[in-house]
């Protein structure tokens, strides 16, 4: 717990992709820049009053539970949840830093059949499958078979991607941003210039059941793959046309303050603003997969004699 506690919060945000800039006696983003990170340890962001350790950052800006948490941070060290602590490290001069990573996709697996029984499981119908893929925003990696959610720039270019494992472990499975990926793209939609509505989700998945849950849905669209707004400010910034924004965002704390803090941010800025909570569940995939296993045990019950 300590070593996850005391993680350096610049290293953190550097490698989620964030541009992380050194303004006198703190740290700061690009993305954010009324986050201020203290004695590279603790941070406090004025625009919501809020602020905590490497854990809660995670927590806040990135959608995690609290053992989520801690287990991305032991990793981010190198450390199992079951290793040894470390003895204390001798107080040697910090070796240089490396300079940052350049994006990179992960090589693509041959077909894609872990991904699309790994989404089927997690009720997303096959056309929006299909879609994604033949559409270049989600394959399947060669080396782990994780799904990998591609984010492509205005111009199509692949700035960003997500993964998803396709393994869960005790109902949690692997999910990150590839090594320097630009948070301020996320994934997204291509845009639709007959509409004037975007629509804004947590993660991929939640992204991919709304489009399960209404098949008719055509709108723009941004996940934000955390809760941090910046890919939303691009899209906006990308696509002027725009005038309406609905926030699809999960149904717990933080979803709900993250949309209260952007119905008043985007608001202000002249947007009309609408907040879209899934009926059930936390998020909405929960809710559709919900609905998939009710329909599933209806077909059960039906077809016994």
């Amino acid at each position: 717990m300590e070593i996850a506690r005391e993680t350096d919060l610049p290293d953190l945000l550097a490698s989620l992709g964030y541009t992380v800039t050194r303004v006198g006696s703190y740290h700061s983003t690009k993305e954010m820049d009324s986050l201020r990170i203290r004695d590279r340890r603790t941070w406090y962001r004025y625009s919501e009053k809020v602020g905590g350790d490497a854990i809660t950052f995670l927590q806040h800006f990135c959608g995690k539970s609290f053992p989520e948490s801690v287990e991305y941070l032991l990793a981010f060290h190198g450390q199992a949840r079951d290793s040894p602590v470390p003895a204390e490290r001798s107080r040697q001069p910090a070796a240089p830093k490396e300079q940052a990573v350049p994006f990179q996709l992960p090589p693509e697996n041959a077909d894609t059949r872990r991904v699309y029984a790994y989404l089927r499981k997690r009720g997303i119908a096959a056309q929006v499958i299909q879609g994604f893929i033949a559409a270049g925003l989600l394959y399947e990696d060669a080396a782990h078979h994780n799904c990998v959610f591609v984010g492509r720039s205005r111009d199509g270019k692949a700035v960003f991607a997500n993964q998803r494992g396709t393994y869960d472990r005790n109902g949690s499975s692997f999910k990150g941003d590839v090594s320097g990926s630009d948070k301020s793209v996320a994934f997204r939609l291509p845009h639709g210039p007959a509409r004037d509505t975007v629509y804004v989700f947590e993660a991929p998945i939640d992204l991919m059941s709304f489009c399960t849950l209404h098949r008719d849905f055509r709108g723009n669209a941004v996940a934000l793959c955390c809760l941090h707004d910046g890919a939303l400010e691009t899209y906006l910034k990308d696509h002027p046309g725009l005038r309406r924004i609905v926030l699809c965002l999960d149904n717990d704390t933080w979803g709900r303050k993250a949309v209260e803090h952007m119905r008043e941010k985007y608001s202000t800025a002249g947007y009309s603003v609408q907040a879209r909570f899934p009926p059930a569940g936390k998020d909405w995939n929960e809710y559709l997969s919900q609905r998939h296993h009710i329909r599933e045990r209806g077909r059960y019950q039906t077809a016994k004699p």
